[in-house]
């Protein structure tokens, strides 16, 4: 465990190196979810049956899930970069330990993205957007965004080390933007057709986003929907559990193995 956490330590001062020497792309994925969150809520606040402040303390914490779920994007993309570039070679030839290194990217990145998600915050703030269940709860949602944040990257780690080319890999990772909209995350699911929001009330987003509206206390957790969402907190957790459990083991092996 020792080495773990001492091999690991230099792989995330490696990683947040790198992205200090990459300001463009953290520039981009800081800078996106808050033009996303202007544009859904003054444009598409005008469009929906809730009004337009209603709406945007509604669509805050979706888009912080949403944030959140990016990390699939970025730890694919980021795995694949090295396993197809020989970064991951060479770091196998050292006596280190072998989950080191998607240890030290997945800290790497639930630490960039906490500090990344203060901003988006501050944009909340500043449209209307408040924590109304207290801070205690709120602490707790914005835990709840951490977790899932990280159980996404190794998710996208596992898939990264897995991906036949760099190309590849991102063009898989940039079809995960899909994933948001197959949820709750920017609009109620109650009106979809039966079968759709079935499908969006099983995505851990819409677990995840009802969780974080809930203890932040912006919208009531909605009656007759399934069990994740009706139980969010729980189903959250049991959805992070679950992608933990099965993709920490996963990645790591895929690395140990040779990455390709």
């Amino acid at each position: 465990m020792s080495a773990v956490i001492h091999d690991g330590t230099a792989m995330l001062g490696r990683h947040l190196r790198r992205i200090r020497h990459a300001p463009a792309i953290t520039v981009m994925t800081q800078t996106m979810p808050i033009v996303f969150l202007l544009f859904f809520g003054y444009v598409f606040g005008s469009a929906l049956a809730m009004p337009g402040e209603e709406y945007r303390a509604f669509l805050v914490p979706g888009m912080l899930v949403a944030t959140a779920a990016n990390g699939i994007m970025t730890g694919m993309f980021t795995a694949a970069q090295d396993a197809h570039r020989g970064v991951m070679d060479r770091f196998r030839t050292l006596p280190m330990s072998r989950s080191a290194v998607p240890v030290g990217q997945a800290a790497a990145d639930l630490l960039t993205t906490t500090v990344g998600l203060v901003p988006l915050l501050l944009v909340g703030l500043a449209m209307g957007w408040r924590v109304e269940g207290g801070w205690l709860r709120g602490a707790g949602a914005f835990g709840l965004l951490l977790l899932f944040r990280f159980a996404t990257t190794w998710v996208g780690i596992l898939l990264g080390l897995a991906s036949q080319s760099e190309e590849a890999a991102g063009q898989l990772a940039s079809a995960t933007f899909m994933l948001p909209l197959l949820s709750n995350a920017y609009i109620p699911v109650d009106g979809l057709p039966g079968w759709l929001r079935t499908v969006a009330e099983w995505n851990p987003i819409s677990a995840v986003t009802t969780a974080v509206r809930d203890l932040w206390g912006n919208a009531p957790v909605p009656d007759g929907a399934a069990w994740p969402v009706a139980h969010p907190v729980a189903g959250s957790l049991a959805w992070c559990g679950a992608l933990l459990v099965v993709t920490v083991p996963l990645a790591v092996r895929r690395y140990a193995r040779g990455g390709r």
